[in-house]
């Protein structure tokens, strides 16, 4: 992966031009189009309180770039993109816009969200709505927290490998090109064959010159035992024959001749130039359909936090005229990584974790905000070096939950490769959110998945999330500071060493995860060859088994049970490797246990008791910025639904 080392910024230019086609600019990457293809009231005409309906816009946004700007030097493959006749690059992508019908009842912030694999997750988070659809019915609105705030709410298509329904990122191919692709499939389920879809089409469909291997754990040995082939369907599909007694939840690799890569590093730009377009910043060459907007913070996600990671990383936080395009950004539940997307054959989908996609490009130094030196590769760098460089760096909001810590080394944001806790940045927040899993709605039951050993975990970081989207909205716009970071590290001992964690008993035994280790990859073969490992470091746990040193939700600080990010994988599934991102819970027994926590008649007297709890955990929350005041009603509702059995 390359990264960007230094922005030359060029002369600002007035925007000119109409919604359509304007006169071109001297910039040398720019919106040169900004077509309104629909515009309707949003939400079935819905009012909020004080502000009124929104109106939504979708548009196409057209850029032109030069491939020799200094801007886009590292993205890779640059040189081969086709041209138009001016020397220009030239690529779109689909934009949604939420915004007041109100000119005047703008609160003058626009809130970006980078889609997750071309969905909204944000209003799930923010919003407590059940879609992660692009919103339009009233119903998507969910509680309206966005709307009531009156911010402007934008997407934009970054990824080019969606479906037709998500929002997309149109890029050109590049036809000559061919080289090796990996692609990877679980099937977890039991079967003598599963099919594959293959993320570029098969350059040459002789089976001899593709591989195919398999292997029941991540650690084991690729192999190719009796009975293990392949066949192609098509240049985008095959069908695997799976070995006679195989795990269902073992790792097939297929590695083949791909062609028709896109520039997928084109995406940092799309985002970046969208955002600057759409702020007011000058350069470009279409008209700027908002009015008002004085500030923007960007939110990514999980894979769209570690794109939001990257973006920064590669330099486009600054436009091509040097302006600032996010004044804020909050990168949620994306640890220590970045993106498999400025590279050759890039896939963006997909992250490395400890059973599946582990040794996938995207989790390579730097891993955080302040500049380390990497002993393992004698680096010296940081996330934010190229911002730094040109003085475009946002104030930054980074949470992360217990999964992170398991499943996306989450301990190098605090902990230098060389095992030393680090100072973050004044403009750098970090917060853990304990006990939560890595992503769910705010409706979320616990429940069984046949691939996991334990219960899922149903917990959700929305309000804490809910808090700090307002703290930081109040630092980019008053400059009043967010509460101090609360992020586990080894400086106030809220860092263990992996190989000193230990958790209580469930029943007769005490559960062992595993962890997704981190070794300097070399990804010039594929697939990659594997050197020295990072050290790992974990949060210690309490008694009842719930993770420490961070902020607490208040189902966690009075907990039912045990609350972790992590979960073991069952038998006939890869058995104690990890289950994915689901976390688990579980419940305290209702007497007396040999488990090592207190049974749940030991922890309240009886129902009341419980709320009083949660009530007080929630008060606490609100009094150190971390819970908003009109939350704590929502969050005890929660808690009595989940308390059905503790009787008064």
């Amino acid at each position: 992966m390359h990264k960007r080392s230094k922005k030359i910024a060029l002369p600002a230019m007035l925007a000119l031009g109409v919604i359509s086609i304007g006169t071109a600019t001297d910039a040398n990457a720019r919106v040169t189009n900004f077509e309104i293809t629909a515009k309707s009231t949003a939400f079935e005409g819905m009012p909020f309180p004080a502000i009124g309906t929104y109106d939504r816009i979708d548009a196409k946004a057209t850029f032109a770039v030069d491939p020799n700007s200094p801007r886009v030097a590292n993205i890779v493959d640059i040189d081969k993109v086709p041209v138009n006749q001016q020397g220009e690059i030239v690529f779109s992508t689909e934009v949604s816009i939420l915004q007041p019908t109100d000119a005047n009842k703008k609160s003058g912030l626009l809130f970006y969200e980078v889609p997750n694999r071309g969905r909204n997750l944000s209003f799930m988070l923010l919003n407590r709505s059940a879609s992660s659809d692009i919103p339009a019915k009233a119903g998507d609105a969910g509680d309206g927290f966005l709307m009531l705030r009156g911010d402007t709410v934008v997407w934009s298509g970054w990824q080019s490998d969606l479906p037709a329904s998500a929002i997309n990122l149109d890029l050109p191919v590049l036809e000559d090109i061919t080289g090796p692709s990996r692609e990877q499939f679980i099937f977890d389920k039991p079967g003598t064959t599963g099919k594959g879809t293959l993320t570029y089409p098969a350059a040459d469909l002789d089976p001899t010159k593709a591989t195919l291997t398999v292997r029941e754990n991540e650690n084991d040995p690729r192999t190719t035992p009796a009975g293990l082939s392949f066949t192609y369907i098509s240049p985008t599909e095959i069908e695997i024959t799976r070995p006679e007694g195989m795990d269902a939840g073992a790792i097939y690799d297929f590695v083949y001749p791909a062609k028709n890569p896109v520039p997928q590093g084109l995406s940092f730009v799309a985002t970046s130039d969208v955002i600057s377009f759409l702020r007011g910043n000058p350069g470009h060459d279409a008209r700027d359909p908002l009015t008002g907007i004085k500030h923007t913070v960007g939110l990514g996600i999980s894979q769209s936090g570690r794109f939001l990671r990257d973006f920064i990383y590669q330099g486009f936080n600054a436009d091509e005229t040097g302006a600032k395009v996010f004044d804020g950004a909050m990168a949620h539940i994306a640890g220590s990584r970045k993106t498999f997307t400025n590279y050759r054959f890039a896939q963006p989908g997909r992250y490395s974790r400890q059973h599946e996609d582990h040794d996938y490009p995207g989790d390579q130094f730097p891993f955080t905000y302040t500049e380390t030196t990497d002993p393992l590769t004698g680096k010296q760098d940081s996330i934010l070096d190229a911002c730094e460089k040109t003085d475009t760096c946002p104030k930054i909001i980074h949470t992360d939950t217990s999964t992170e810590f398991w499943q996306a080394r989450a301990s190098l944001v605090t902990t230098s490769p060389d095992g030393k806790p680090l100072e973050m940045p004044e403009n750098v927040r970090l917060y853990f959110i304990e006990g939560a899993p890595h992503f769910n709605g705010w409706a979320t039951e616990s429940k069984m998945d046949p691939v996991c050993r334990y219960p899922t975990n149903p917990l959700s970081a929305a309000p804490v999330m809910r808090a700090l989207y307002a703290r930081m909205a109040d630092w980019i716009t008053t400059g009043k500071t967010p509460p101090a970071s609360r992020y586990p590290n080894l400086k106030d001992g809220t860092l263990t060493p992996l190989a000193d964690f230990k958790m209580p008993k469930f029943g007769d035994t005490a559960p062992v995860p595993a962890y997704n280790t981190l070794q300097v990859m070399d990804h010039s073969a594929v697939p990659p060859k594997r050197g020295a490992t990072y050290p790992a470091y974990v949060p210690p746990v309490d008694a009842n088994g719930n993770p420490t040193g961070g902020v607490a939700l208040p189902y966690v600080a009075a907990p039912l049970g045990t609350y972790a990010g992590w979960n073991l994988r069952n038998d006939g599934y890869a058995p104690g490797e990890l289950c994915s991102l689901t976390g688990l819970f579980v419940p305290f027994e209702n007497n007396a246990s040999a488990d090592g926590r207190k049974s749940l008649a030991q922890h309240y007297q009886n129902q009341t008791g419980y709320l009083d709890n949660v009530r007080a955990a929630s008060q606490n929350l609100i009094r150190q910025g971390y819970m908003l005041p009109d939350d704590i009603d929502y969050v005890m509702d929660k808690a009595r639904a989940q308390s059905v059995s503790l009787h008064n």
